[in-house]
């Protein structure tokens, strides 16, 4: 019979054991899960990682530097100097056999504060100026560009790793099937009911199948590797991608407003733009290269030297207006001239040549997009009956009334009915991202 007192004593064993127990079940319940990879957080990794991105960055501030420099033009330079000098001989006269008057010292002291500034350049320095910004916007946007195509990167590594990790996937799935009509086939030629090339036809298309997954992991190796450099990912840690090409293809682009986008978004563009008010600028800089500068210098300071004591150091000042006018060059402006404006009409055609290779892109992307879309809806099908095809297959090689080489073929052409699904599946997705890279979309 179970006591009152029996029955306090398991209830309060119960309950220590359960207070021991708790503190682990509460730290194994806290401990995080490793998140998943997404393309996105992938992308983020790669803008904060990359170093190529940083270097794009340090040039922008390269060119903020050019920028400040050309604005410096605008203000006085001022400079301090200092100098002695000891003449021999020096002038000196005399008078009614008296002594000498010397009309400078042996040594001579001077020391000055001088303020130099262009007054009038007819906007050299403003061209100067604007010249550094375009480069600054030039720096600005390459690093856009950099960012897009590393970002592209990213897109075709990723998807391509999900790509073959499905990929092997459906090659073991043609391993597994293969397997088990290498069993079927080894037991009709252990009853005699079956050939050894049943046996050896199975056994190529096995060793053929795990060649292909060879390679297959190969490929699959050597982009996880360009993967983890551009993200910057450990070589210690997992690549859990999560992501799929589970897509529902549209038919709804325009292709005109895909290009008009395309023209006023891609960087491309924006870039030869820039390129073109840069030779624009270049060139009227040199125009007025042959054009006259005024500059002014005004300074302040102390020196000896002047009567009636030329010992005594005395403060001095001295103002300056300077014109310079350019008569012959030796035929270098003129050299000048002709190469900016030939650069001119060398950046017009480059924006030219640009502005068609964005509209082909478009229409490129375009027709590959909508061929992917008709390869999934077929490739569906064509799954759809390679399985039904495979299950009658297995089913009369069982029962006797197919060969194993018609077993074979069948499950070759399921497989590869998969492959196709699946490789129209990741052209949809890249081209989906191709097109938005080509339209000028930002997907990074």
């Amino acid at each position: 019979m179970i006591t009152k007192r029996k029955l306090t004593r398991t209830a309060g064993i119960a309950a220590t054991a359960l207070i021991l127990a708790w503190p682990r079940l509460s730290v194994a319940g806290n401990e995080p899960a490793e998140a998943p990879l997404t393309l996105e957080t992938a992308i983020h990794l790669v803008r904060e990682n990359n170093p190529a991105l940083k270097a794009a960055t340090e040039e922008i501030s390269a060119a903020e530097a050019r920028v400040t420099r050309s604005r410096s033009a605008y203000f006085p330079q001022i400079t301090a100097s200092g100098g002695y000098t000891w003449l021999d001989t020096v002038s000196e006269m005399s008078f009614g056999g008296g002594a000498p008057i010397q009309f400078m010292p042996h040594d001579n002291y001077d020391a000055k504060v001088t303020a130099r500034a262009t007054l009038l350049d007819f906007g050299k320095r403003g061209n100067s100026v604007n010249l550094a910004l375009t480069g600054k916007k030039t720096a600005e946007q390459s690093l856009e560009l950099a960012r897009r195509e590393l970002s592209w990167q990213t897109v075709q590594l990723f998807y391509g790793i999900l790509f073959l990790r499905e990929n092997l996937l459906v090659e073991e799935k043609q391993i597994s099937a293969l397997n088990k009509a290498l069993e079927y086939s080894t037991k009709r030629y252990q009853a005699g009911a079956a050939t050894p090339f049943d046996l050896f036809s199975t056994k190529v298309r096995i060793a053929a199948a795990r060649n292909r997954m060879l390679d297959l992991e190969h490929e699959l190796r050597r982009s996880e590797l360009n993967f983890r450099r551009l993200t910057g990912i450990a070589e210690n840690q997992p690549l859990a991608l999560q992501g799929s090409f589970a897509v529902h293809p549209k038919s709804d682009h325009h292709e005109s407003g895909l290009i008009a986008q395309a023209l006023q978004q891609r960087i491309e563009l924006q870039l030869s733009r820039e390129n073109e008010i840069a030779a624009k600028l270049q060139r009227s800089l040199v125009k007025k290269e042959g054009l006259p500068v005024v500059t002014g210098s005004i300074s302040y300071g102390v020196t000896n030297g002047y009567q009636p004591d030329i010992h005594e150091i005395r403060n001095n000042m001295a103002a300056n207006v300077h014109l310079e006018i350019p008569l012959f060059t030796g035929f270098r402006n003129s050299a000048e001239r002709q190469e900016s404006a030939a650069l001119v009409r060398a950046a017009a055609q480059r924006k030219l040549d640009t502005e068609q290779q964005v509209k082909t892109d478009v229409e490129e992307t375009l027709h590959a997009l909508q061929t992917a879309s008709e390869k999934m809806t077929t490739s569906e099908v064509q799954v759809q009956q390679a399985e039904l095809a495979a299950k009658h297959a297995r089913a009369r090689y069982e029962n006797g009334m197919a060969t194993a080489l018609d077993l074979l073929d069948t499950e070759a052409a399921y497989s590869q009915a998969e492959l196709v699904r699946l490789q129209a599946a990741y052209a949809y997705v890249l081209n989906t991202y191709t097109l938005k890279r080509a339209t000028g979309e930002v997907f990074w």
